[in-house]
């Protein structure tokens, strides 16, 4: 193994505990907001894709999306299955090695939280069973060749999309927020609409979860963007600030769009606002200024705030509206890095218009965006068809209406029969019995 910097080994490591505790952040996130029918349904959907993801990806995953190139830029070789030949093996630049493993582990991180996410598509409605087999599917036949387009790491002759076309994506708009957000559109699409959608109310069940998720991903986002430089260095620090910088101004821009538009600002909007802001940053971070932060994050909370209403009078049921904050965010980030892109915050990057760089790199961020969009909507499109067409992917109606916790794993979010029998709904008001009780013992 060639001498590896313990700095930036560490800074990896904490960077992967950091973006995996994202997906139980966004179980929370997403439990917190579908009806409480269906909150265990929704935390083991994020959970077991934590599971399963892992091991597609030490078995075949990692070598496809990371192992040598000799595709023109689509997908890697197979030499490393099983994690074969990676235990003696550093990635990083001259100076910066750091082991492959900690790269295997940090990047896994990532193909776990972008399968997670595609759930709060089709929240509510959903066989366990089928959404086991289409997390196997879609993490191996669209993840994995999209985190290899934008992602692969073999010595400047990995995917297309950043070494042969030139795009800029420091963290993943592309193979992680345009992805997720194009595949739960055609999920949604295929899987079909809630029963009683626009009829029924389908608020969110507990807003104080869904603040904490919330927060829980804001807190993993750090080291999503920051670890992304593989390095404890300056290009590190201007992804992270960036990255609380955008956070903050899109909760801010959300629930200012809220104010002016309905009169109320909300926690629901607060907390949305936060995670477009971040995903809109993602692939901004590392190659933007702190001021092309605020842009893209203000930006990123209008433009995602709006987006999220247009589903209604579209007619598609997203149900935690993965496309008008994912799908949506991250083509807001990658499009502002045509225009804000700037070299004094990485040398390694690229200038965009605003800063005299012409249109050439928007062009390219433009053809990035599309490319990716449509592989993503017409793979997925056609893994969940498959699924529908042979094991069914969608719930009974009647265990729909019932709850999928109960239906589909046979538990309740709440014991609301045992809070009835020890509390004020079974009986005298918890207080007057303390009372009773205590003049009793006077």
């Amino acid at each position: 193994m060639d001498q590896i910097n313990t700095g930036d080994t560490a800074w990896v490591l904490i960077s992967g505990a950091l973006v995996m505790l994202m997906t139980p952040g966004l179980a929370l996130f997403y439990g917190g907001m579908v009806r409480a029918k269906s909150a265990l349904n929704m935390l083991m959907m994020s959970f077991t894709a934590l599971g399963i993801v892992t091991i597609v990806w030490i078995t075949i995953g990692y070598t496809l999306a990371f192992g040598t190139d000799s595709s023109g830029g689509f997908i890697g070789d197979l030499k490393q299955i099983g994690l074969v030949d990676t235990l003696n093996q550093t990635v990083g630049a001259p100076g910066h090695k750091i082991p492959m493993l900690a790269f295997v582990m940090f990047q896994l991180t990532f193909a776990v939280v972008t399968t997670a996410l595609l759930s709060g598509a089709i929240a509510d409605r959903t066989k366990f069973s089928a959404w086991i087999v289409f997390v196997i599917a879609w993490s191996l036949l669209v993840y994995v060749p999209a985190a290899h387009w934008a992602f692969s790491f073999d010595g400047g002759q990995g995917g297309w999309i950043g070494d042969r076309l030139g795009a800029l994506d420091f963290a993943g708009g592309t193979a992680v927020e345009i992805n997720s957000g194009a595949s739960a559109l055609a999920l949604a699409l295929v899987v079909g609409k809630r029963i009683g959608f626009r009829k029924d109310p389908m608020r969110p069940h507990n807003l104080p979860l869904v603040l904490l998720g919330a927060g829980l991903l804001w807190f993993g986002w750090l080291g999503f963007n920051a670890g992304s430089a593989l390095a404890a260095n300056g290009t590190a620090a201007v992804a992270m600030i960036n990255t609380q910088i955008a956070a903050a101004t899109g909760a801010l821009a959300w629930i200012s769009y809220e104010k002016v538009k309905d009169g109320k600002a909300t926690t629901l909007g607060i907390a949305s606002g936060a995670v477009a802001g971040a995903v809109a940053i993602t692939p901004a971070c590392g190659f933007v200024t702190p001021l092309g932060a605020v842009a893209i994050g203000l930006l990123a909370g209008v433009i995602c705030a709006w987006a999220v209403s247009q589903k209604y009078r579209l007619g598609f049921d997203d149900s935690l509206d993965v496309v008008g904050v994912h799908g949506v965010g991250g083509l807001v980030g990658m499009i502002s890095l045509g225009f804000v892109a700037a070299i004094i915050a990485n040398p390694a990057g690229k200038n965009g218009l605003f800063y005299g760089g012409g249109f050439s790199l928007l062009g390219k961020q433009l053809i990035a965006c599309v490319a990716m969009a449509a592989f993503a909507f017409i793979a997925t499109w056609i893994i969940a068809t498959v699924i529908t067409k042979t094991m069914g992917f969608r719930a009974d109606p009647e265990d729909e209406i019932a709850g999928l916790d109960t239906t589909q794993h046979a538990e309740s979010a709440y014991d609301l029969a045992g809070v009835a029998g020890g509390g004020m709904l079974g009986g005298a008001h918890p207080l007057s019995a303390m009372r009773r009780h205590q003049g009793e013992d006077n």
